[in-house]
């Protein structure tokens, strides 16, 4: 007997065959494991009703709308009607409708859950699952708790024409109307999601986190392929593409998922855990030379921006990605504690060793990466969330690529941006603070310098080379420039320079001044103090 007839022969139901590493495996044991693989860690399809046992506390989950049901509005008939498709498909799934919607607990914390059915009609998106969208929205937006999404979806419904074209509006305004109430969403991508729902709310989550395994785009690698002939390369809408390419913020095992959800939902709703109050600090009058405090800011050894955030904060989720096609290794983003506060955290990303810095372009950030620091910038704004940036970059990317996408034009819109954002900002120079790709995340409510950190609008070097003709000035130019914590200080730009040691503590000490300022107060300040830069003299009639 062979393996296939040894496969067949054995209970329906009762074992698996992973295709990932060739094994068989007891239905039992899948469960154990969430649906994926002991062996390899192949996510295999989750029913609806599992998905939402998974996530939800025991006993929570309390179903809505449950009653929709889809009808027939074309009379639309290929080999079987429409009619009896449905019927096939709610036999099969004992669900009326391939999304299963309701209100749940995870981890204590009331939220709203959707999660689709792809055994009902390929997940394919009519009037029943965008109304139920819609409407499981309003219950988030009403009770003003979180909504979670899990997708798995082919797209589209065609039965249903331009009825189930429209849902794609429709379940678009529902999410609207939550971010305009800073109420927090995630979507979550299961395996494969597709066509109008991948165009419409599973990509408009404030946080998009892909399972691992999950293949997800507009249109499918098939009917690329047979209407524009394009070959694709490996790999193609994999979840690790949508990471890579700036689609989604993290790519997670379903074992995970939970967990994560559970931290983003926290930091999201504003959740305070128990504080850490800091005290400023400080650093000590310093007599060190200005270009041997440039060689300290750039030292290899210096902590970078992962160091950083794992030395001051606490809980910290990375989000990936400018959503529009990138994530930039040179700007490191996400949401976190800082002495129990929640905040979202964005900073420049040195490499920890010379491959790493290659790699991240030395911190030296690309439009996308500008683009991605708006993006958490909205998401703070959205939710309410102070903005924490540590800036330590030579400045901004300047290579033809970077050129090709507008440098100019991220770094001015990410200045326009932080100049008004409704939330406190609170920066702080730990490094190199190199010119407009510095100052880009360097506008805020409170400017802070560490002792051994630089802030110029030209490197030593570059100053030298255009005034004297040759780098060798580069000391001589540093001196000249100002650019150490203390000549700025003095200067009225920065607020406080901190010694090396003291960051975290001062840093939640300011962060809780500004917290309570009220927020019209705190933008009106702010575009004063941005106003306030600069000096000169009137000559002549002043005119006004």
């Amino acid at each position: 007997m062979t393996v296939l007839e040894q496969i067949n022969a054995l209970p329906a139901g009762t074992w698996r065959w992973c295709s990932g590493c060739a094994v068989l495996l007891h239905y039992e044991e899948l469960v154990r494991h969430e649906h994926t693989c002991p062996n390899c860690g192949r996510h295999f399809p989750v029913r609806a009703l599992d998905r939402v046992a998974m996530l939800a506390d025991p006993g929570s989950f309390t179903e809505r709308h449950a009653n929709l049901a889809s009808l027939d509005p074309l009379g639309f008939a290929d080999r079987l009607t429409y009619r009896e498709r449905l019927a096939r498909s709610k036999a099969r799934t004992g669900l009326n409708d391939a999304m299963v919607t309701g209100l749940a607990t995870l981890d204590g914390r009331p939220v709203a859950l959707a999660v689709m059915e792809f055994a009902f009609f390929g997940g394919s998106m009519g009037s029943v699952v965008g109304e139920k969208v819609a409407r499981i929205a309003d219950d988030a937006l009403r009770g003003r708790i979180p909504l979670v999404v899990v997708s798995a979806s082919g797209g589209a419904r065609m039965q249903e024409g331009v009825l189930s074209l429209l849902q794609m509006a429709k379940t678009a305004e529902a999410v609207r109307a939550l971010r305009q109430a800073g109420v927090p969403f995630v979507s979550v991508l299961a395996d494969p999601v597709y066509g109008g729902v991948a165009a419409s709310f599973a990509s408009l989550g404030d946080v998009i986190v892909a399972e691992e395994g999950a293949r997800a785009g507009f249109a499918g690698p098939r009917v690329i392929e047979q209407t524009i002939r394009q070959e694709l390369p490996p790999g193609f809408q994999t979840a690790e593409f949508l990471l890579e390419h700036g689609h989604v913020d993290r790519v997670e095992r379903r074992q995970e998922l939970r967990g994560l959800l559970d931290r983003v939902l926290g930091i999201l709703s504003g959740e305070r855990t128990a504080d850490e109050p800091g005290e400023p600090s400080e650093a000590p009058p310093s007599d060190l030379d200005a270009w041997e405090t440039v060689r300290l800011a750039r030292d290899p050894g210096r902590p970078n921006a992962r160091r950083r955030v794992e030395e001051l904060f606490t809980g910290f989720v990375e989000l990936h990605g400018d959503r529009q096609g990138g994530d930039d290794p040179a700007i490191l983003g996400g949401l976190a504690r800082l002495g129990g506060l929640p905040v979202v955290v964005v900073a420049h990303h040195k490499g920890a060793d010379t491959a790493e810095n290659v790699a991240r372009n030395f911190g030296m950030p690309h439009p996308a990466g500008y683009r991605k620091a708006m993006r958490l910038f909205r998401l703070a704004e959205r939710h309410r969330l102070p903005v924490v940036t540590l800036v330590d970059t030579p400045g901004a990317y300047p290579g033809l690529a970077a050129e090709e996408g507008n440098q100019s034009g991220a770094i001015a819109e990410c200045l326009l941006l932080a100049a008004g954002l409704r939330t406190p900002v609170l920066s702080v120079i730990t490094g190199e603070g190199g010119s407009g790709g510095a100052l880009a995340l360097a506008v805020a409510d409170r400017l802070l310098m560490q002792e051994h950190a630089v802030f110029s609008v030209i490197s030593p070097e570059g100053a030298a080379s255009i005034l004297y003709g040759t780098a060798a000035q580069a000391p001589d130019m540093a001196r000249a420039l100002k650019l150490r914590g203390a000549d700025l200080r003095a200067m009225e730009v920065v607020d406080d320079v901190v010694s090396e040691g003291n960051l975290g503590p001062t840093l939640a000490w300011h962060l809780r001044e500004l917290l309570g300022v009220p927020i019209d107060d705190l933008v009106a300040r702010r575009r004063e103090r941005l106003r306030s830069y600069g000096e000169w003299s009137m000559e002549g009639e002043d005119h006004d």
